[in-house]
């Protein structure tokens, strides 16, 4: 693993397109969410410590702001080949686990996140409801406690999603957003080998 900050894409910068399988077996599309008074896409997996302690605080973030109108999409962009426990079933399996109120998809071509510049997860993007970039970077400033390798404890500096959630609070009331944002840090992006 080696920890990776977000590359920070250009605020105002037009969603790119995308269409991806999901683990209940549908195809989504960024048209599926034309309407809505924002979009949250998060890049995450399965076993990132850095993802794993977001996910719970993730979870009721979600399903609080999908109530006032944002919806959430989160994008699996590793290399399955190398890193199997981030595949489908084990993608289904997470979802389940974790309760995601949200889509989950597979980005396998790994096309999404270079269109995305997406670099580590989690890696976390808002846009509003013309699907332009007004928020990316930290979902806040806590992170998972290194105990040993591969060994993390959540417990001491809990996710409380601070970040994103006053940028999303900030679209939904019309008010300015701080362009003054802190990029996310987590593991990088498995990329394929032969890319």
């Amino acid at each position: 693993m080696a920890m990776t900050a977000s590359n920070m894409l250009a605020l105002g910068q037009q969603a790119a397109d995308f269409c991806l399988p999901d683990t209940e077996g549908n195809n989504v599309s960024l048209a599926d969410y034309n309407g809505s008074k924002g979009l949250v896409i998060a890049f995450i997996c399965n076993h990132c410590p850095y993802v794993i302690h977001i996910a719970p605080q993730l979870t009721k973030v979600a399903l609080e702001y999908q109530k006032k109108g944002i919806d959430f999409i989160a994008t699996n962009s590793n290399d399955i080949k190398q890193y199997p426990e981030d595949d489908m079933s084990h993608m289904i399996e997470e979802k389940r686990n974790r309760n995601y109120p949200f889509a989950y998809l597979l980005d396998e071509k790994q096309d999404v996140a270079k269109a995305y510049s997406a670099a580590c997860t989690p890696d976390i993007y808002l846009f509003n409801g013309d699907q332009k970039l007004v928020y990316r970077g930290q979902f806040d400033a806590s992170r998972p406690t290194r105990i040993s390798s591969g060994n993390y404890d959540s417990t001491k500096h809990q996710a409380t999603g601070s970040d994103l959630t006053q940028a999303m609070d900030a679209l939904l009331e019309g008010q300015h957003i701080n362009s003054n944002q802190t990029p996310s840090i987590g593991c990088n992006i498995k990329w394929k080998l032969d890319e």
